[in-house]
């Protein structure tokens, strides 16, 4: 019984240290402690536990029964079974007290291994937030030069418009002069026509005349 609890309490004891050190055992021990905890072992653990309890609240009221008894009526036998159950008692106390030490640091370890993750969740949303900001201001920039872009196309457009009623009026300007014109080379056409018969006849005039003289003068 004793060896055995000396094994059990080095083995604690060892468990403690390697969860005290971050090495690659303890990872191992971690997973294993993981895996212990899942399931049905916490309720075989427990019972484990309770009864190493029970055991060694009854060691120590027989530790209690024979420290009442008279000094007179110890014999060897009853010293030597005080002392083995003293070292029992205090072997299985110990290592309840382990015990509760190698849990209470696997729980801690988890417990900071997940606040590190929140942690660097909490780190990766700041920098997509900071991003996200970012971004927001390229955003905006590109929002103003888009506005700035419009204004300059509905510029652009009321000028094309006003270019295009300039065009429409040459065109219409052009329009009328290219009637104007035709109108004036239909006058011209007309005057030449005119002026032609006005000399055909001054011609008919001038030979009706000269025949009349050459008449008179046989």
């Amino acid at each position: 019984m004793i060896q055995l609890l000396f094994m059990v309490v080095m083995a604690e004891m060892a468990g403690i240290l390697i969860l005290l050190f971050k090495t690659p055992l303890r990872k191992l021990l971690i997973m294993t402690l993981d895996h212990v905890k899942r399931g049905k072992a916490p309720i075989v653990v427990k019972s484990v536990a309770s009864t190493v309890f029970v055991i060694m609240m009854y060691t120590i009221y027989t530790i209690r029964d024979i420290q009442s008894r008279p000094i007179d009526a110890l014999n060897p036998t009853d010293h030597v079974l005080l002392a083995n159950h003293m070292l029992e008692a205090s072997l299985m106390g110990f290592s309840l007290f382990l015990s509760l030490m190698i849990d209470r640091l696997h729980h801690y370890i988890r417990e900071l291994r997940l606040l590190r993750k929140t942690m660097e969740a909490a780190k990766k949303q700041n920098r997509g937030f900071e991003d996200g900001k970012n971004g927001g201001d390229e955003v905006k920039a590109r929002s103003e030069e888009i506005s700035r872009m419009e204004a300059k196309i509905s510029k652009l457009e009321s000028e094309c418009e006003t270019k295009e009623k300039e065009v429409k009026a040459a065109e219409a300007n052009s329009v009328a002069l290219k009637n104007q014109s035709e109108g004036f080379l239909l006058e011209y056409d007309r005057l030449l026509e005119e002026n032609q018969n006005l000399r055909n006849q001054l011609q008919s005039i001038d030979l009706s005349l000269s025949h009349s003289d050459s008449k008179k003068n046989t």
